[in-house]
């Protein structure tokens, strides 16, 4: 097998004429779409190549620290306990063909407590089902357990018709999405009411959303109706970032989705700034997002000892799927293709083929290159109904059955 994978790695690199893997670093390649260098994800802080997937997890865990330091803050693990409360459960909903359960996720630690929601359909076809876990920043409307109010944002109805099961968590019942509250919810249950400055390296609200992500995938692992080996976590723009961290960190999910996630998501930061969402508009706009060490790369990007290409690549061999909307330059839609195709080199070490930087499909268009995919919609930033298919397509090419 170590010989096929050789053998595909270089007839890719052979066709794209791009040799990034193979040897030559970043730093010594013009990229296409990038400005200055982009950091190499196959080079150790101490200047040792990766050469082998066998070096990869070492390699990994450096990349995951850097953006725990410098971008998405120190997260805690598991809390002290940890309970699951049925809330509800229907096994004939939607007209018999699908089952609900609405769960309770309690966290107890030093005494204080935290509880969030997780709504699951599942198809009632007799076999756990693969999982769309929605990290859901916006209205609880979207995902309405009574199917009374339907969003294309949760589409269960149709994920259900393609056999899939469906769930979301509510992310503001984890962090709300403004400074200073981000700290009142699941933050507070590890850090109580302590005063003073908090660490520049402490996770905020992404961190909170990608924790809460985790702690559901913790539920859906007991779920008799869900096959764990087939979960994947999704969200569109700030939840798009917090699916890719959730992913990066938490190597259960077996399919991360990224929709309009921009900077700090699925785009690379080493951009022509033009108009699209940057670190220094980033962090002045939604201060409660990230890490206070994040400031120092305002205008700085090119010290950034990391790219999202690289965050990306902590997902290998995973898959992923990233989707943009045409119109929606702040998430900078081919920055995002660049980003999802700059981690080739990572995905190459498993015998994965390279996805062609300079190949951005047109508008309605899709690319997959196995176990990656990448599709640009016409229109503004959403989640769509058209989106939600593209993804449900890159999970039947992804999942086994």
């Amino acid at each position: 097998m170590g010989g096929q994978r050789l053998d595909l790695r270089m007839k890719a690199l052979v066709v794209l004429g791009w040799v990034v893997a193979a040897g030559c670093t970043a730093e010594s390649e013009a990229l296409f779409g990038v400005e200055g260098t982009l950091p190499d994800p196959l080079r150790f802080e101490d200047g040792r190549r990766v050469t082998s997937e066998t070096q990869w997890p070492d390699r990994r865990a450096e990349i995951l620290e850097l953006f725990k330091t410098h971008v998405y803050g120190h997260a805690p693990g598991l809390p002290e306990q940890l309970a699951f409360t049925v809330l509800e459960e229907d096994p004939a909903a939607l007209g018999g063909t699908a089952n609900l359960m609405r769960v309770a996720i309690t966290s107890r630690q030093a005494g204080r407590e935290h509880t969030f929601e997780l709504i699951r359909f599942a198809p009632n076809t007799g076999t756990p089902s693969g999982v769309f876990l929605l990290l859901n920043n916006r209205s609880a409307n979207n995902t309405d357990p009574t199917r009374i109010e339907k969003s294309e944002f949760w589409p269960v109805e149709d994920a259900i018709a393609r056999g899939y099961a469906i769930a979301a968590i509510q992310n503001s019942e984890l962090a709300i999405d403004d400074a200073p509250p981000f700290a009142a919810g699941v933050i507070q249950l590890f850090e109580g009411d302590a005063a003073g400055p908090r660490p520049p390296d402490a996770w905020k609200a992404i961190g909170a959303w990608s924790w809460g992500a985790s702690r559901a995938m913790d539920y859906l692992a007991t779920d008799r109706l869900i096959d764990p080996t087939r979960v994947a976590v999704i969200g569109h723009s700030r939840g798009g970032k917090a699916a890719l961290w959730t992913g990066a960190q938490d190597e259960r999910f077996s399919l991360v989705i990224s929709n309009g996630s921009g900077c700090a998501g699925a785009a690379l930061t080493r951009r022509p700034r033009g108009v699209r969402e940057t670190i220094t508009v980033i962090n002045a706009l939604f201060p409660d997002w990230f890490a206070d060490n994040f400031r120092a790369f305002n205008d700085n990007e090119e010290a950034l000892p990391i790219d999202q290409h690289m965050l990306i690549g902590l997902i290998a061999p995973r898959g992923v799927a990233v989707g943009s909307g045409s119109y929606d330059s702040w998430a900078d839609p081919e920055g995002e293709y660049l980003g999802l195709a700059y981690a080739s080199s990572v995905y190459a070490l498993f015998g994965d083929a390279l996805i062609d930087p300079t190949a951005m499909p047109g508008e309605d268009g899709s690319v997959f290159v196995a176990p990656r995919g990448y599709h640009l919609r016409t229109g503004n930033h959403d989640l769509t109904a058209w989106d939600w298919q593209r993804y449900m397509d890159v999970a039947d090419q992804t999942w086994p059955r």
